[in-house]
């Protein structure tokens, strides 16, 4: 079992002794990997250098309230459409029927909602973060699939006690005789599919690609599911502003979807003409994989943040995964780092120099704009270090200020070490490793360690990112220590 190693200490700030190596390697971009000389690739590695001294102004984010406050009040305008075409009810089969139709107009509108979530809109991504974002469409799809089978089974009970039959043949004579019921059925069919591959215990046993593409068939249920609200539903047949209205939500939505995860990605790979420049051991089963372009600065790439990255390669074209930023973002090359954990990880160590990569984002808001405190603690765990490793080099922090603890398993599976050392000493922060199985006696998350581990930790704000258990033990230990919800900043990329 390893132990705590402390590296801290003020140096020159041109004291940057981790970083020609690093240089090293942006320098070996050359002209066959992009179109530019090798004069252009120094010209590259010294913006790069200089990225530790040009740090962004921090900003609050938008709060998830007023994004929850117009959700809400969105849900609120689809009951007043219902309200404004039903008369008065009083037969228990007409009460039935009504709260069908309600639950089937707001199955639709949470529909809308869960296709903007995930449009992956600059404003939604940055001000809520992908984690949050993620969580509410998977409680939202919840609701959809719910709400659509209580709206199946409502109306098929109100309409068979309003003409006294059974549930069978009224359900036959609705499969029947109205229009589209049967292209319903297959949508909610198809949701109920999507819904159950979505449950964790299902999503552990397949692979992430097969996830992925199964959820395809939402976009399938939801053009069925449309054309049955114009088809038959009450409140859209006889009413032509309710139906400029709910197609102008769908329309809506669909138009964001199209610009954000289509059009956007394909015009800026167009821009950036990304390529591999190489790729890096960093320690045991970890590499890092420097990806050089045109105008980078123009995405305007946080440190913490990630992209998806599809790289148009013969096996690996078809599937894009998310990776942070590892280096503060230059205006000729990003650098993502991976540690193998599957077919595509182990794949992508053996990516071909000048390999075209096509990258969706930036994405995410574990960056500096969510600070509120002047003192940092980041805690890493695994692999989850690669986007505290960015934010250790260009948060803005006094002398003391900065702590990054580092948790793993063995001394093998520490990456960046070097660097966060010379970091560390350049900065005058503190970075601590604590190595050892999860229980130890260098696990910082058993009773109250952090205490001891970090002075006044209840005035921190703590950033954290790393395996999902590990996480959570960080968090319960974090609030056993004092430090309150609103203080505590994750993302997750667990699917």
């Amino acid at each position: 079992m390893g132990g705590a190693v402390e590296a801290s200490g003020p140096v020159s700030r041109d004291s940057l002794s981790w970083r020609p190596a690093m240089l090293q390697r942006m320098l070996s971009l050359g002209t066959d990997s992009v179109s530019d000389s090798r004069q252009a690739a120094t010209r590259s590695a010294r913006r790069f250098m200089s990225s530790a001294v040009r740090q962004p102004e921090p900003a609050m984010v938008r709060p998830p309230g007023v994004a929850l406050g117009a959700i809400t009040a969105g849900g609120l305008l689809v009951i007043l459409l219902w309200w404004h075409d039903t008369p008065p009810i009083h037969l228990f089969g007409d009460w039935l029927t009504n709260a069908g139709r309600i639950t089937g107009l707001l199955a639709g509108y949470v529909i809308v909602v869960l296709l903007v979530l995930m449009a992956r809109v600059p404003a939604l991504e940055r001000g809520l973060g992908s984690d949050r974002l993620a969580r509410w469409h998977s409680m939202g799809g919840r609701y959809v699939v719910n709400l659509s089978i209580a709206h199946t089974l409502l109306i098929i009970w109100g309409y068979a006690v309003s003409a006294h039959e059974g549930l069978l043949p009224q359900t036959g004579q609705l499969m029947t005789r109205y229009p589209d019921v049967l292209m319903a059925t297959a949508a909610l069919g198809l949701l109920v599919l999507v819904g159950v591959v979505s449950i964790r215990a299902a999503r552990r046993r397949m692979r992430y690609e097969t996830w992925y593409y199964l959820h395809f068939y939402t976009y399938l249920a939801v053009a069925l599911s449309f054309s049955h609200e114009f088809a038959t539903g009450i409140d859209f047949t006889g009413n032509f502003k309710a139906r400029v209205f709910w197609s102008a939500l769908y329309i809506g939505a669909a138009a964001v979807l199209l610009w954000y995860r289509f059009l956007v990605p394909a015009r800026n790979a167009l821009r950036h003409r990304m390529v591999v420049s190489g790729v890096f051991p960093e320690a045991p089963g970890i590499f890092s994989v420097h990806v050089a372009g045109h105008h980078l600065t123009d995405l305007r790439a946080e440190p913490g943040q990630f992209f998806r990255w599809r790289f148009l390669a013969p096996d690996q074209w078809w599937q894009s995964h998310p990776y942070s930023l590892s280096a503060p973002p230059t205006d000729r090359v990003l650098r993502f780092t991976v540690k193998v954990l599957g077919d595509h990880s182990e794949a992508l160590q053996h990516v071909r120099k000048g390999t075209r990569v096509f990258a969706e984002g930036p994405y995410g808001a574990l960056t500096e704009r969510r600070r509120t405190r002047r003192k940092v603690l980041l805690l890493a765990g695994g692999i989850g270090v690669t986007p505290l490793r960015s934010l250790f080099e260009t948060m803005r922090a006094h002398r003391g200020d900065l702590t990054l603890v580092y948790r793993a398993n063995t001394e093998l599976d520490i990456a960046f070490r070097s660097e966060l050392d010379a970091i560390a000493k350049w900065r005058g922060a503190q970075v601590r490793y604590l190595i050892g199985p999860p229980g130890g006696d260098q696990d910082p998350f058993v009773g109250r360690r952090l205490e001891s581990l970090v002075r006044d930790i209840r005035n921190h704000d703590v950033y954290l990112c790393g395996p999902p258990r590990m996480m959570d033990a960080a968090q319960e230990a974090l609030r056993r220590v004092g430090v309150s919800r609103r203080h505590i900043h994750t993302e997750s990329f667990e699917f």
